[in-house]
């Protein structure tokens, strides 16, 4: 284990790296949904273009307010209820909605733009392979390893029929549980969200009971 970093480093480094992502993008830092959209890069920028016609809040709030009144059939004539004076304050009432400057913005709501997650998805592996590389420990390799191969098969065949079953229901799970290790686990769990506390402590949870089981039981 000498040939790693100490876990005060990796953790450092992480916490880093999460700050600065939300700095930069305004979003949450996450794996599983930046490989979704990659994945599905069509179907995404046809979705930025549409949004990109409703750039600013003020317009997007004026087309909906415009669809509604044409839908419910309230676009022409004037309406039947008196409607008082803009110079005349109006009192409050105790469930008013917030205003407007109060709201949300719609464009922070959006996701962050598809060309940043595939820059996201390719500095990681660029990272990894220059840390492999500068240590002198890149090689490529078609196992998991002698430790899978005494712990669970050596069956080339049953190896990657096991890893195949193992991928897709980790991209199951992780769509389920609306996110992953790195969406969850350090952006989630940073900014003290329950679900995301729920979810980190059910598959840490998880992965250390059938590390368990494999290693002490099995």
């Amino acid at each position: 284990m000498s040939a790693y970093w100490p876990w005060w480093a990796g953790a450092i480094g992480l916490a880093l790296i999460t700050i600065n992502h939300t700095l930069i993008t305004d979003r949450s830092l996450g794996v599983s949904a930046a490989w979704d959209r990659v994945l599905h890069w069509r179907r995404e920028r046809q979705l930025e273009r549409m949004d990109e016609e409703f750039a600013d809040d003020q317009a997007l709030a004026e087309a909906l307010a415009a669809a509604t009144a044409e839908h419910f059939g309230t676009g022409t004539g004037a309406s039947t209820v008196p409607q008082e004076p803009y110079e005349k304050s109006q009192p409050l009432e105790a469930n008013a909605e917030p205003a407007a400057s109060e709201r949300p913005a719609v464009t922070s709501l959006r996701p962050a733009p598809l060309v940043t997650q595939a820059a996201l998805l390719m500095s990681i592996f660029l990272g990894g392979f220059i840390a492999a590389a500068a240590s002198g420990r890149f090689h490529l390799r078609y196992d998991m390893g002698p430790g899978f191969r005494d712990l669970v098969t050596a069956d080339p065949t049953t190896m990657i029929a096991m890893l195949f079953v193992g991928g897709v229901l980790v991209g199951f799970g992780t769509r389920l549980a609306g996110g992953c290790s790195s969406g969850h686990g350090l952006s989630g769990c940073g900014r003290l969200r329950p679900v995301s506390i729920v979810a980190t402590a059910v598959f840490f949870g998880t992965a250390v009971a059938v590390s368990f089981l494999l290693w002490k039981v099995i």
